[in-house]
């Protein structure tokens, strides 16, 4: 399975782009030289190989990401949740979330800067394949996230379209892990799975400085359904940036969807049944009646 197409009906390799001379143009655009790991900045063909083949949809997992150093400090400053992150707690998910960036202690603020700076969405659209590729300023739906003890987040689409801008069709996700000395036994690999839901087809476990980079469609099933068992005073903390593709019009529109796994048993009707209260909400987020705290919150009511 190839990329699929962005930004009005172009890819990267359309355009013409040779993987050396963009580098080399990347370095005049604000490359994020001081961050990423070198070997991830030089072997853009074989990233994009990579990612092109992956299965069971386009991936590609980037371990080391950044530098070191970097990645370390950077864990460092994750902060624990405090009650004006918000808190996702429903029949499908367990976590909470701050995509607030002025908010971010220094190191993640200036993170987020450099994978958002015009550079590194270069290299973005070259190991992708997708051109016209945009950071989120909004970080909608993204940012910071922490799942504690005892948190999940069910296998799952995403939503499809910028809740605030009509005409941008998400098209990448990037998941940046920060949890230094994990242990395997915690839990928390970020699971890929299969459009027929037959089995789990790779696990990520959630390393400091492992980036999975992978493509966003209907078919893009992923998440970790088991709930963490990590000491209390741990947590699954990870960086989530999307980026967007301009379509000439609005793109079709679709919310979040959850998946039951095999053996789900009796929760199979409650994972599915939970969908059709996020259509509602996402229909009216997109028109600015309910903020995602307001939804979480009524999700957490209904499940009692």
């Amino acid at each position: 399975m190839m990329p699929s197409i962005g930004h009005r009906g172009e890819t990267a390799a359309a355009l013409g782009d040779d993987p050396a001379e963009t580098a080399a143009r990347m370095v005049g655009r604000g490359e994020p030289s001081g961050w990423m790991w070198p070997e991830q900045r030089r072997d853009v063909r074989a990233l994009a190989s990579r990612f092109a083949s992956g299965a069971p949809f386009p991936h590609v997992v980037l371990e080391p990401f950044l530098d070191p150093a970097r990645a370390e400090e950077v864990a460092r400053s994750f902060p624990r949740a405090d009650p004006s992150w918000i808190r996702f707690t429903h029949i499908n998910e367990r976590k909470f979330g701050n995509p607030s960036v002025a908010t971010f202690p220094p190191p993640l603020r200036d993170l987020v800067a450099e994978l958002s700076s015009p550079g590194f969405v270069a290299w973005l659209e070259q190991v992708t394949g997708i051109a016209g590729l945009r950071a989120d300023p909004d970080l909608c739906g993204g940012g910071l996230h922490q799942t504690q003890r005892g948190g999940f987040l069910n296998i799952h689409t995403d939503f499809s379209s910028h809740p605030q801008r009509s005409t941008w069709r998400r098209a990448v996700n990037l998941v940046l892990f920060l949890n230094p000395d994990w242990r395997d036994s915690y839990g928390g690999a970020l699971e890929l799975w299969p459009a027929d839901m037959s089995r789990c087809a790779v696990r990520i476990p959630p390393l400091l400085n492992t980036c999975v980079i992978f493509q966003v469609g209907r078919e893009t099933r992923h998440g970790h359904p088991d709930p963490l068992v990590c000491p209390a005073d741990r947590s699954r903390n990870s960086l989530a940036l999307y980026y967007f593709t301009e379509e000439l019009g609005p793109p079709t529109r679709h919310a979040t969807r959850y998946y039951p796994r095999p053996g789900d048993g009796a929760r199979a009707a409650l994972i599915r049944g939970e969908n059709l209260a996020l259509r509602v909400f996402d229909l009216l987020r997109r028109r600015g009646w309910v903020t995602d705290e307001a939804m979480s919150r009524v999700l957490a009511r209904l499940q009692r």
